[in-house]
């Protein structure tokens, strides 16, 4: 029996789990209509997982049965790429993730005390959710904004130049339900569940929503304008230093 047939007869032998018929039924449209963006049919793995995490707020085996179905992979092979990347969750969350940036930038200028403040005001620790089912706050690597430190992230949207005051604000007003807007994008917040179904491909129309780009980001931009500065001609290039040592040795 070779690597593939074992995988299956383990399968085979466990209890399935899937989602309900009436689930199964309104989600394949819509991940028929993801396969079918791809040339090969299993490189709509990832996207098919944040289907199924837009339907139950995190990637169940049942979420991931439906995907290996669609795909006609095993459910190993699924279960290989969603505990693989972070983005999935495998354990229900709250309507809002909250990450807190710990990279060396974001730390420096106080992402550490705003996630040990908001551990501490929240009472829960790294990748668990308040007890409202609210909040779930994680600590991030890297938000990609390190001129806007320290950033927090609600859902993959931006919240720059935090405080510990700030943060802790930010996280009594999702738990309240107030409206919420994030510094850059949309005017307001999507819940997970949400966020996760635009991240499958299905466009919410906010995309062009609010300021994209703001001052620090825009600095080098504006510095070339006033200096007259330009990027160079690719077609009249300056030599390189190894092109220079061959010329001159010839």
């Amino acid at each position: 029996m070779n690597e593939h047939e074992n995988t299956e007869a383990t399968e085979a032998a466990e209890p399935r789990e899937a989602f309900a018929a009436e689930v199964t039924a309104r989600l394949e449209p819509d991940a028929k209509e993801i396969i079918g963006r791809y040339p090969r049919p299993r490189s709509a793995l990832l996207p098919l997982l944040h289907l199924v995490q837009a339907e139950e707020g995190h990637v169940s085996k049942a979420g991931m049965r439906f995907c290996a179905d669609q795909l006609d992979l095993t459910l190993a092979e699924v279960n290989a790429v969603a505990t693989f990347y972070t983005m999935y969750r495998r354990r229900p969350g709250g309507d809002y993730q909250v990450g807190v940036c710990t990279n060396t930038l974001c730390a420096v200028m106080g992402g550490d005390e705003i996630f040990q403040s908001l551990k501490d005001h929240l009472e829960v620790g790294n990748s668990e959710t308040t007890g409202d089912g609210k909040v779930t706050l994680e600590h991030v690597e890297c938000n990609a904004a390190c001129d806007f430190a320290p950033v927090v992230m609600v859902n993959w949207e931006f919240f720059d130049n935090q405080t510990p005051e700030t943060a802790r604000k930010l996280v009594d007003d999702l738990s309240l339900g107030n409206d919420v807007a994030p510094t850059r994008g949309p005017a307001g917040l999507c819940t997970w569940k949400q966020a996760s179904r635009v991240l499958a491909g299905f466009d919410d129309g906010r995309a062009g929503e609010g300021v994209q780009a703001a001052a620090p980001s825009l600095a080098g931009l504006r510095l070339a304008r006033e200096r007259g500065w330009s990027a160079p001609d690719p077609n009249n290039l300056p030599p390189k230093p190894s092109d220079q040592g061959e010329e001159d040795a010839t």
